[in-house]
């Protein structure tokens, strides 16, 4: 069973539609520290076509809703919110070492938990990284630089495995590799072809999405001409960007 299976199909590119909630929150994960003042944010989204007071009216929803905090005319992620930021952040450099043939596995040990439960907990594997060899077995190579979170330990089983089969076999059948980057191959081309602020903002966005489901294996287990590092590249560029636009404004 493949645990990083996506709901679209082999190169197909999601585009959600520009909203002013979306193009905020977009906007403050990739400003570090994700804080802007309200006239910043007025001129940042006006390219998208959110005018200042449909954008005020958004902010105030946000706030009640536990999106965003507010402190006089500024506004910055909730912490809720931080963590989806260093989530991103971390799919967009990831931390690894070189792999050495380990591999990570977790089994499930809680037994009489709820659906939702279960649920919140395989997402959390497969935030982690981890991909579903069989039911309650979830595998990884023993690349990434991150500790094994302590509110696992208690309902997992957490050890260092050699499997028997060879890692490229195993790494295909557990993450649909080949779709994953059909779609960043499609993402990069819609990238080279956007031309107007709100077409690069929605495809860049549906670049860091894709970059989350990213497995990040080491080389030896990747096909041929692997387009995440360029995938990376071109959302960074895209970050320096909008982080020299900020910068820009707060000096003006």
């Amino acid at each position: 069973m493949r645990g990083n299976e996506s709901t679209a199909g082999a190169g197909e590119v999601e585009l959600r539609p520009l909203s002013a909630r979306s193009v905020v929150l977009s906007l403050l994960l990739g400003t570090h520290p994700p804080e802007l003042p309200v006239k910043d944010l007025v001129r940042l989204v006006e390219p998208f076509g959110v005018g200042g007071s449909t954008l005020r009216a958004a902010l105030s929803r946000m706030v009640a809703a536990g999106d965003l905090r507010r402190a006089g005319a500024v506004y910055g992620l909730s912490e809720r919110l931080l963590e989806r930021q260093r989530r991103q952040d971390d799919a967009v450099r990831p931390a690894t070492r070189p792999w050495d043939g380990d591999w990570e596995m977790a089994v499930v040990t809680a037994t009489g938990r709820g659906p939702a439960e279960r649920a919140e907990l395989r997402s959390e594997l497969t935030r982690l990284r981890l991909a579903e060899l069989r039911e309650g077995v979830w595998l990884r190579p023993a690349t990434l630089l991150r500790p094994w979170p302590d509110e696992l330990t208690g309902i997992t089983l957490y050890l260092t495995a050699r499997p028997g089969m060879p890692g490229r076999e195993l790494a295909a059948a557990l993450w649909p590799l080949e779709e994953w980057a059909d779609t960043a191959r499609d993402l990069l081309a819609h990238i080279g072809r956007a031309r107007r602020p709100a077409d690069r903002f929605t495809a860049f966005a549906a670049a860091v999405r894709h970059l989350l489901a990213d497995p990040v294996l080491p080389p030896e287990l990747l096909p041929a001409d692997w387009p995440g590092a360029a995938l990376r590249a071109a959302y960074t560029a895209y970050q320096r960007e909008v982080a020299d636009a900020v910068h820009g404004r707060e000096q003006a």
